[in-house]
């Protein structure tokens, strides 16, 4: 079992990318969101999978953190896979969205702006994950404000 934790919470190897390990993580979460956005423009699917991913997450990232002996070791992903898809739930299917929510994601991700940071502190895989969901909220939030904004 200690494999397949690793394997999901790694991202299937991407966490252990030696360079931004997360911005790695992330590009599942890009590859996924196209597959769902494919699939089905259905919103209600996004929000299924994605919150599915973030309670995979705080489960297997509790998981990886035992395994790792490591609180919120650099190699685990799942968190940035799950972020991602919150950044981008709701927006329009198009590049020039995925860049934006990629882009913003990772920027408010790594930041952690307005006390994103003290959701680490939660115990087990609700710390490695609340952080990064957070981070995709603002995200989205974000670019929403832009989008009313200068109207895309």
């Amino acid at each position: 079992m200690k494999r397949v934790f690793l394997a999901i919470g790694t991202g299937f190897g991407a966490g252990y990318v030696p360079f931004f390990p997360g911005t790695a993580g992330t590009l599942w979460g890009v590859l996924i969101y196209i597959l769902i956005s494919s699939a089905t423009p259905i919103i209600w699917w996004h929000l299924f999978v994605a919150i599915f991913v973030i309670f995979l997450g705080v489960w297997v990232s509790g998981e990886c953190e035992k395994i790792l002996k490591d609180k919120d070791h650099r190699f685990i992903v799942i968190d940035e896979i799950g972020g991602f898809l919150i950044a981008m739930l709701g927006l329009p299917v198009s590049p020039l969205f995925l860049v934006s929510g990629f882009i913003f994601f990772r920027l408010f991700d790594m930041i952690k702006p307005f006390y994103i940071n003290k959701l680490q502190k939660l115990p087990g895989g609700w710390g490695v994950v609340l952080d990064d969901a957070a981070a995709g909220l603002l995200a989205n939030i974000f670019i929403r404000v832009v989008i009313s904004m200068f109207g895309w």
